[in-house]
């Protein structure tokens, strides 16, 4: 019984980070159709947020949700501003001008804090089941992935900043003749997005090792949990999430970590081949 608790926790851990990751991209790909390239760099920015705060002497718990999303967030106005705004509607030149972001990014980190790993300590300690070990930071991380859930789900639907920025981005124009203003809304919707990202990067710094070319791992299965998820910013990425994130801590106990990647991104292709509009467009049409 206890190595199926274990096992359980481990779905539920990876199910709630990869929930995480996928928040802010899902905002930025999902409702802008900006291809951000820089979006495991975000993460890395908000993990970097979280350490350097930390050994500064901030309360942990204010380092990982409040400085990394508010600094992420920051950085995110700048670039819409300076960058990403001159490339809407332009996926491809979008795709490049991030990667080169995300390369400039991981050289200015590099240059500033070296190639070393670093970290924090986990914030919340660990309990027993029978002779396996677990922590009650899985079971935040899971609490923290339901509250943002909530949280979008409630602004986009609820409140009237949500339902400009839902309306703005199906129809500018007609947004514009009602006197919204399109650029404003964009600029606003690219720095939340950045901000949730940011959170979920303050958020695994207590439980991955912090380098400046740690997102590299987070994008590649941030993009493919986002687009097997289909449209629906919320419903398709929580249910994808739910997928890959069970797949590969299945996959990762029964075998290795690395056959586990290799079963998510099996379970990617097959999804996509599938059901080529998402599991939202098949079974959620509609939903947020």
């Amino acid at each position: 019984m206890a190595i199926y608790l274990i096992v359980a926790l481990d779905v539920l851990n990876g199910i709630s980070s990869l929930f995480l990751l996928c928040l802010g991209l899902a905002i930025i790909f999902g409702m802008m159709k900006i291809i951000n390239l820089a979006h495991g760099e975000f993460i890395m920015l908000g993990a970097y947020a979280t350490v350097i705060s930390a050994n500064a002497g901030v309360n942990i718990w204010i380092a990982m949700l409040v400085v990394a999303p508010l600094f992420v967030g920051l950085v995110g106005l700048v670039i819409e501003r300076c960058l990403i705004r001159f490339l809407y509607g332009r996926l491809v030149d979008s795709m490049l001008a991030t990667w080169g972001l995300s390369l400039l990014i991981i050289g200015i980190i590099t240059t500033i804090y070296g190639n070393t790993q670093q970290g924090v300590p986990t914030p919340l300690g660990g309990f027993s089941i029978g002779s396996y070990q677990s922590s009650y930071y899985t079971l935040f991380l899971a609490g923290m992935a339901i509250v943002m859930m909530a949280l979008v789900y409630s602004i986009m639907s609820f409140t009237r900043l949500g339902l400009i920025a839902r309306a703005t981005m199906q129809n500018p124009a007609m947004a514009a003749t009602l006197g919204v203003n399109p650029a404003r809304v964009y600029m606003c919707t690219f720095a939340v997005g950045a901000a949730v990202t940011g959170l979920a990067g303050g958020l695994l710094a207590p439980v991955s090792g912090i380098t400046p070319g740690m997102g590299g791992a987070y994008v590649a299965k941030a993009f493919m949990t986002v687009v097997g998820g289909g449209a629906a910013i919320l419903s398709g990425t929580m249910s994808a999430a739910s997928l890959f994130g069970a797949v590969n801590q299945i996959g990762a106990y029964f075998t290795t970590p690395v056959y586990g990647e290799v079963l998510v991104f099996t379970a990617a292709i097959v999804l996509i081949r599938l059901l080529p509009q998402g599991i939202s467009g098949r079974f959620f049409k509609g939903n947020l």
